[in-house]
């Protein structure tokens, strides 16, 4: 299971750890000349997918070379020299916010091992849902683990697979796993880049001169001068050789794709593409479709920034009503902050916003924000618009109502601790204290993002987060609850 807010202690996050966080972000580069540099960049572009750590492996032809750090990745891969650390024409990196595993050095990836076949990196992106599973069958049978991550599962895979060429061991180990995915490879022979059957993680495919390049999002490729090719398809594995050939194969059939919609919602950056939408299209026609199904008589609409601006300017624009900047955000407030009491880390709301005191002063005000999940967070701003003295403060959510966990890479907190799982729209209104509460509904996000409506026979996006149904077996989590199940009542006159 992830790890989540209610057990992890981070202090560049709110103190409530009251928002969805992508768990990583991935990049490789393959016939680059200068790879590590092309990929340090490329990091940079996805630094918001992932801000507890960062690493790079190269291969130049002979030997792999491995740099890794906690912290952003200016803090690592900033400086010539370390870069000069990472040589080669083949490079991959990774940022991370731990979900399975936790967080520790030992964890950062890309993970690298010597395998006798030779040298094999990998970055992964997602969460494998039987990975405790697996793993217990692994030491079993002998295997020694470095970490405590989901992902080194797979080289355990890969390195007893009995197949005779590294790309079938790959696929060997991938039927096996079970939940979201998406990897980059490194061998001596080249590089693999692939996704799970199903597509819930993103991985896009880009060309930069000789080089081919392989990421999260597209904006990485805006940033690092490269060409978007195309997307890695659901269960397509993309193979590059140092001469430049590019194979692919498609081991896993074809099933339905069900990437992730949270994608569209929040995770990407606004000027990455998404499943062939503009991410920052999608937001606005989120919040027009949300003005639409639920319109509100106010003076201004205001973003809860910076998630939920693309969403404003739609439902500003849809309703009629004014977008303004009613609450301004800090951008520096960095991990390094440390709060020095609990009444300072109370106040990590008004830290990171602060009401535009002299705009919202007596104005019926909409806020807009992409998410609610806890509902501390959303609580605290509606008391800050009205401390700034609004007149009325009403909440619309740029998506349903988050009411269960996800188990395939993001970080949410249990099912327990999640608003929308313990109360009905007219108490979470109450609990954080709006004058009205709305969520867009499960088909008009479908609409927003290009589809007509959720197929409820066969959605087309995961949006278990919001419904409930997952698209893959959740092996790990069904043996805990057995195990729960079974365990005998507390008797109380024990105490």
């Amino acid at each position: 299971m992830p790890m989540t807010p209610s057990n992890m202690t981070h202090p560049f996050l709110d103190a409530d750890g009251d928002k969805l966080r992508e768990e990583c972000g991935i990049f490789g580069a393959i016939n680059a000349a200068d790879a590590a540099a092309a990929t340090a960049l490329g990091l940079h572009a996805l630094q918001h997918r992932g801000q507890e750590a960062a690493g790079i492996v190269s291969y130049d032809g002979q030997e792999f070379f491995v740099r890794r750090g906690l912290g952003h990745v200016a803090e690592n891969f900033s400086s010539s020299d370390a870069i000069a650390e990472l040589p080669g024409h083949m490079a991959a990196g990774h940022v991370r916010y731990s979900t399975t595993g936790g967080a520790g050095l030992r964890n950062v990836q890309p993970l690298y091992a010597d395998l006798a076949s030779g040298g094999f990196a990998v970055a992964h992106n997602g969460n494998i849902s039987n990975a405790g599973t697996l793993r217990k069958d692994l030491v079993n049978k002998g295997s020694i683990f470095q970490s405590t991550s989901d992902t080194e599962v797979i080289i355990h895979l890969v390195a007893t697979s009995r197949y005779p060429t590294i790309a079938d061991r790959l696929v060997d180990a991938l039927r096996l796993v079970e939940g979201a995915y998406a990897l980059i490879v490194m061998t001596p022979a080249g590089m693999i880049a692939c996704r799970d059957p199903l597509g819930i993680r993103p991985l896009v495919m880009g060309r930069m001169g000789d080089a081919i390049l392989f990421a999260s999002e597209t904006v990485a490729f805006d940033v690092v001068g490269a060409e978007f090719i195309r997307e890695v398809e659901p269960g397509e594995l993309v193979m590059v050789d140092f001469a430049g050939e590019i194979r692919s194969v498609r081991p896993f059939g074809s099933p339905a794709p069900r990437p992730c919609i949270f994608e569209h919602v929040y995770f990407s950056r606004p000027d990455s593409v998404f499943a062939g939408r503009s991410v920052y299209e999608a937001r606005k026609a989120i919040g027009a479709q949300l003005a639409l199904e639920s319109p509100c008589e106010a003076d201004l609409v205001v973003p809860v920034p910076d998630s939920g601006v693309p969403a404003a300017i739609g439902f500003a624009q849809a309703s009629g009503v004014p977008f303004e900047l009613g609450i301004i955000r800090s951008h520096y407030v960095g991990r390094t902050f440390i709060a020095p009491s609990d009444g300072a880390r109370h106040s990590g709301v008004k830290r990171k916003h602060n009401a535009n005191r002299a705009l919202v002063a007596g104005k019926r005000i909409v806020l807009i924000d992409d998410s609610i999940v806890r509902g501390t967070t959303s609580m605290k701003i509606v008391e800050m618009m009205r401390e700034a003295g609004a007149a009325e403060v009403h909440f619309r959510v740029a998506s349903p109502p988050t009411a269960h966990s996800c188990f395939y890479g993001v970080d949410t907190p249990e099912r327990s601790k999640l608003l929308a799982a313990r109360m009905e729209i007219e108490p979470m209104r109450e609990f954080i204290k709006a004058d009205s509460l709305a969520f867009i509904s499960i088909d008009g996000l479908y609409r927003a993002v290009g589809r007509e409506k959720r197929d409820n026979a066969r959605p087309q996006f995961c949006d278990a987060c919001f419904t409930g149904e997952y698209p893959t077996s959740l092996t790990d989590l069904a043996l805990a609850e057995q195990k729960t199940a079974e365990l005998p009542f507390a008797d109380p006159k024990a105490a």
